[in-house]
């Protein structure tokens, strides 16, 4: 556990999104874009929104816009080094019916950001609608869809964590890639990194009775092979609240993680500038 005083930041603002949860943000050239979310009682949102980082600006007030809003509520994207935007299945949510009602979709829908226009692409009545999943680009154009729930707003089941949706984003086909090695166990809303050789990192998640109450959350962590699609598992976390540190290189937890003091700022920032100047000419010359 490392309890090192992270900081976080509040921020108050006017004309800025209604409260949520569970939205989805990705970073476009200097627009930060935010999609969705819900409010988890009444609502799922439609609408996207995203700060322009290429100026300064007060961080008490940031400057929201709004320009489209998404064919479907709810659901998690990705980008593509083009600059498209892939949004997979997702849900409404409509609660003004005695019984509220959430809709299942299985479209593919992409955001061209150069335009702001979308496209879709409808899928076979039998491919899985799909909400709670993570959406993983890799540096081939696949996005490795992993796990998650699919079903209609009467009957909602976990989909099968062996049978993982690769999605190729040149050609605007599906695959299935069956998965070998460690078992680990269906469930939804857990998180999945890229690691920089090309494994995801799968941790956490729960699995929801029918009426969508949690009743278990896992704290294992699982490492797919997307070259081979073997999947191996390592150490667990007891569930907390606390911030952990994976340290990748040997799949090992940090105890400690000390940030760096300076007493000269100006030193700082120019150090800081260089490493990103760095990592910037590392990743163009991979």
């Amino acid at each position: 556990m490392c309890s090192n005083h992270l900081p976080y930041y509040f921020v108050i603002s006017q004309n800025v999104p209604s409260p949520r949860c569970q939205q989805t943000s990705t970073l476009v050239g200097t627009r930060l874009y935010f999609f969705g979310g819900s409010n988890l009682t009444t609502f799922t949102s439609n609408e996207v929104w995203y700060l322009d980082l290429s100026s300064l600006f007060n961080i008490s007030t940031p400057p929201w816009h709004s320009d489209v809003v998404m064919p479907v509520e709810y659901n998690f994207v990705v980008i593509d080094k083009n600059g498209k935007i892939f949004i997979f299945g997702g849900t409404n949510f409509i609660s003004s019916e005695a019984t509220p009602i959430a809709n299942y979709y299985n479209d593919m829908n992409a955001l061209d950001s150069t335009n702001m226009t979308w496209s879709t692409q409808t899928q076979s009545q039998s491919a899985l609608t799909y909400v709670g999943y993570t959406a993983t680009l890799l540096q081939n154009g696949l996005i490795v869809y992993i796990d998650g729930s699919s079903g209609s707003s009467t009957s909602v089941r976990l989909n099968d964590i062996s049978q993982i949706q690769v999605f190729d984003t040149k050609f605007y086909t599906w695959s299935t890639k069956p998965i070998s090695g460690s078992t680990i166990a269906s469930r939804r809303y857990h998180s999945a990194v890229l690691t920089q050789d090309g494994n995801i990192i799968i941790y956490g998640g729960s699995i929801h009775d029918s009426s969508g109450k949690i009743v278990y959350v896992f704290s294992d962590i699982a490492l797919l092979n997307t070259n081979s699609w073997v999947c191996a598992t390592s150490a667990s976390i007891p569930f907390a609240n606390n911030i952990y540190i994976l340290d990748i290189k040997d799949y090992t937890w940090v105890t400690a993680f000390n940030i760096p003091i300076t007493t000269n700022p100006a030193k700082q920032i120019q150090n800081n500038s260089n490493s990103a100047t760095d990592q910037a000419n590392n990743n163009s010359s991979n």
